[in-house]
């Protein structure tokens, strides 16, 4: 009995042990079929995880294609989006401000600084007059991003109303409007530039800051949802290249938002965007 006693408690202790052992060592140590099996696991996790990613992804695009097809108004973004340049670069560059400007500009769509703020450095930067906008608006035709006029074109076919929504000025956008046969200025919300007497840029209060919303950040978002409620719109797409037509998609706003990288791409929005495309086309294709 004492010997039973005893192998039972030397077995039951190196058992144990063993054990205590192998666990031990299991967590620095692994063998060849331990080493397999971990593998198999891992690369099972990564392949699920990579479809669960795939899947929610095509179901993202899936709801933005259905409400492409079936929505009431798309609200566009002008700058990198309808034009195939950023109106105000251009313009800074014309006034010999460019480099200075260009820079604010990227910070500000990459969403870096707040809009409102990116909007007052590069005014009080370029000190643009009137005959100086008059000029350049007369020097430098717009030129349209490739492929927007047929979306614009198929979208009044399909009956869809269209807007322009754009942090960049009345001044610029009125003309590109009028161009694409968008009503001006009802269907158009930007900034207005406002000027002294001689002409010259009134430094003190540079932009209307009482009837526009796109001057400050989260103001394309209110925009949208101003078309949204006085249109009588269920449904509202937003169309831009950079940060703030991402936050177009707020409450009551935009319903989604496509990205376009046509002209920039940028990182952030193709993160963000419930679609992201490249080329226009896409979006007629789609419709």
């Amino acid at each position: 009995m004492s010997s039973s006693s005893s192998s039972s408690s030397s077995c039951c202790g190196c058992y144990f042990g063993a054990s205590a052992r192998v666990k031990t060592d299991s967590r620095r140590f692994k063998t060849p079929r331990q080493r397999t099996r971990s593998s198999k696991s891992s690369t099972k996790a990564t392949a699920e995880e990579s479809t669960m990613g795939s899947s929610s992804s095509s179901s993202k695009k899936a709801r933005a294609l259905e409400i492409w097809r079936m929505c009431d108004a798309v609200c566009f973004d002008v700058d990198s989006t309808v034009i195939d340049h950023e109106g105000i670069d251009a313009l800074a560059a014309y006034l010999g401000k460019g480099e200075e400007v260009a820079k604010v500009t990227t910070q500000a769509m990459n969403g870096e600084i707040p809009f409102e703020k990116a909007l007052f450095y590069r005014l009080n930067a370029m000190q643009c007059s009137r005959q100086q906008m008059d000029a350049y608006l007369k020097e430098y035709p717009v030129k349209l991003s490739n492929g927007f006029q047929e979306l614009r074109d198929k979208l009044k076919e399909k009956g869809k109303t269209v807007y322009l929504v754009s942090g960049g000025f009345r001044q610029m956008i009125h003309p590109i409007a009028e161009c694409l046969d968008i009503p001006v200025p009802t269907n158009v919300w930007a900034n207005n530039l406002l000027y002294l007497e001689d002409g010259s840029m009134n430094s003190e209060k540079p932009f209307d800051d009482e009837n526009e919303f796109t001057w400050r950040a989260g103001g394309k978002a209110l925009a949208v949802a101003h078309v949204k409620k006085t249109g009588n719109f269920k449904t509202v797409v937003m169309v831009g290249d950079g940060a703030t037509d991402v936050e177009a998609r707020a409450e009551n706003g935009a319903d989604i938002v496509i990205g376009y990288g046509g002209t920039v791409r940028r990182e952030n929005v193709e993160k963000t965007a419930d679609w992201f495309v490249m080329d226009f086309k896409e979006l007629v294709e789609a419709l």
